[in-house]
């Protein structure tokens, strides 16, 4: 999968950039502050159709202006697609492929994969629960579009049934009603469930592979589905659900005491050790690092197994944060992907790069030089 070109007007702080990219390394480089950013930002919009900085499209919108526009030449198995997203202020997202306008963001999954890795990507080591259920959750929405229609689904779900349970505090009357969400609720996290198992499984084995590598076989990674009821490796999609129906039933008191739903997809975890122990708790900077970079890495592999093709990558000012070695790792790791680095103007990374890589300098939202 290769992005050809990006037009963007008036995102973020480009007025009118147009760039043409090439099919393997494009390095974005320039001072902070000037735009580099917003480039990978308006192509992982385009593949997930949401910003990783934001959740507010009104932020988009370069100051002064009332809308903003994303043009995306995308070439997949031959075929070329033309993404274009633009938002008007206090209006609804459009989104077009080929002219077609898209009635529901869930269409857009599928036609382009990103694999987006920045600095904050710790974050799915060092945060909570919230963090990695993301990062798993952007993932399988890219490769399963069902999946992402599920999570939709399922926050609808408890959303109703959430303020089912506050109402119930002072009218009981209401109680009967309780099992008609439960039972919509059950039925859509048991596929949530089993496609979240089904993935750490997939990754872990992916990620160990790589982190044998990167830790000189003295680390063995581990990333295990940690769901927020107990499940076996072999319960069936069927069984999961009656399981869950049943923990809804044990657990209404409580819930309507709290006032919202304790138990559920929305409560899951990961748990990522090194050789047996918490990753979070007892790794190194420079552990938690090459965990990170083994993840990501096996994410772009894992993307290719399931759909037949490789994601674009978006490396976000993180070449600084790699030594040499996890830089030249990296680098041989991603020789069929197209990629994308943002970094300021010394790019010391520079000798770990193939000959085919186009540069671009940004100042203040434009493209002013190329090396």
């Amino acid at each position: 999968m290769i992005v050809k070109s990006l037009g963007l007007k008036n995102f973020r702080n480009h007025s009118d950039t147009g760039i043409l990219f090439s099919d393997r390394f494009n390095i974005i480089y320039g001072d902070n502050g000037q735009g580099k950013t917003n480039i990978l930002e308006a192509i992982y919009l385009c593949a997930s159709g949401r910003s990783h900085r934001t959740s507010k499209d009104s932020e988009l919108i370069k100051f002064g202006c009332d809308s903003y526009s994303i043009n995306n030449l995308v070439k997949s198995t031959g075929l070329d697609k033309d993404i274009n997203i633009s938002y008007l202020a206090d209006q609804k997202k459009q989104i077009k492929i080929n002219e077609i306008p898209l009635t529901k963001i869930g269409a857009l999954m599928g036609n382009l994969y990103a694999v987006l890795f920045s600095p904050e990507d710790l974050f799915i080591v060092k945060q909570g629960p919230t963090e990695r259920r993301r990062f798993a959750d952007i993932t399988l929405s890219q490769i399963k579009p069902s999946y992402f229609y599920n999570l939709q689904l399922m926050s609808k779900i408890l959303k109703q049934r959430n303020m089912l349970l506050k109402s119930l505090t002072d009218n009981s009357s209401l109680i009967d009603t309780i099992d008609i969400w439960n039972i919509k609720l059950a039925e859509v996290a048991a596929s949530i469930i089993v496609a979240r198992r089904a993935f750490a499984g997939l990754l872990s084995r992916l990620a160990q592979n790589q982190h044998k590598y990167l830790s000189g076989e003295r680390e063995i990674i581990s990333f295990d589905y940690d769901c927020s009821f107990q499940i076996s490796e072999d319960t069936k999609r069927e069984e999961v659900k009656e399981n869950y129906l049943k923990i809804l039933e044990k657990t209404l008191s409580r819930d309507i005491s709290i006032g919202y739903t304790s138990v559920g997809p929305h409560r899951d975890d990961y748990d990522i050790k090194i050789n047996g122990k918490s990753l979070k708790t007892y790794g190194s900077q420079g552990q938690q690092r090459s965990a990170v970079l083994s993840l990501k890495i096996s994410e772009i592999e894992l993307i290719n197994m399931e759909t037949g093709d490789y994601p674009v990558l978006l490396l976000d000012d993180v070449m600084s944060e790699l030594d040499e070695n996890r830089q030249k790792y990296l680098m041989q790791s991603i020789d069929k992907v197209q990629t994308f680095i943002t970094c300021t103007s010394d790019m010391k990374f520079r000798n770990t790069l193939v000959s085919d890589s186009n540069y671009y300098k940004v100042v203040e939202g434009q493209i002013v030089d190329g090396l």
